[in-house]
């Protein structure tokens, strides 16, 4: 009984087309978009879908200036590929130079290409050190500055920019030091910018902000520090 209903229908279906023919009509079949059915056996097409979810938790967190952000340094593109093969193994990238050479650009980037890559999980905050150190500070709402330490703690990747701008004080170094410890021990990709050298045995560096205990555990964290230099670029009218 099958076979003669599907015969009729087939019928039925050329009698409208003559029909609409005859009008000056045709009859456009539909396009059938099958490029969003996912196929279990298809690996590339799983990489895909991770890669536009993560892309969009990327721009979520991206500040409008930086959504055009390409990782192009070789030691940049090397620490977000290794992040992608082996998350653990990150470690930190350090991003070091003077004003408007590029690095908040390269670090925004750096998590760009991660995103795009595909990752299995992707979590990020970014945040500027001067608007942590304000949201740490403690406030009338109990806990509040706690659970936002805890946040920044525990998320898988964090973008800490223009580490070392806040006044030193005994306050802002114990809150550097549970933030770099509770990443350093539970081994947590990180990226960093510092208008500060790593080291500068004539002058401030890093470690005059951050202190020795920071310091010490920064050297281990950091598998790629990039020293940037050059003009600065905002004075150029370029995004930097």
């Amino acid at each position: 009984m099958a076979q003669p209903k599907r015969a009729g229908s087939a019928a039925s279906l050329r009698a409208i087309e003559r029909i609409l023919a005859a009008r000056g009509l045709q009859v456009v079949p539909e396009a059938i978009d099958d490029s969003r059915e996912a196929n279990p056996g298809d690996r590339q097409w799983h990489r895909r879908a991770r890669s536009e979810y993560a892309l969009k938790r990327w721009s979520a967190a991206t500040p409008p200036r930086y959504l055009d952000a390409e990782a192009t340094l070789p030691g940049v593109t090397a620490w977000a590929d290794r992040a992608l093969t082996d998350n653990a193994a990150a470690g930190a990238l350090l991003l070091t130079g003077q004003t408007g050479t590029g690095k908040t650009h390269q670090a925004y980037g750096a998590l760009r290409r991660i995103a795009a890559g595909g990752p299995e999980r992707f979590e990020v905050i970014t945040v500027n050190s001067a608007d942590m150190y304000g949201r740490l500070r403690p406030s009338q709402v109990m806990g509040a500055a706690e659970r936002e330490l805890r946040r920044l703690s525990e998320v898988q990747y964090l973008l800490l920019d223009d580490l070392g701008t806040a006044k030193a004080s005994e306050w802002v170094e114990e809150v550097t030091y549970r933030l770099v410890n509770y990443r350093y021990v539970h081994c947590l990709p990180t990226v960093i910018t510092s208008n500060l050298p790593a080291r500068d045995e004539t002058g401030p560096d890093l470690t005059d902000f951050v202190g020795d205990r920071v310091a010490s555990r920064l050297a281990e964290m950091v598998t790629s520090l990039v020293p940037m230099i050059g003009a600065d670029r905002r004075r150029g009218g370029r995004v930097a």
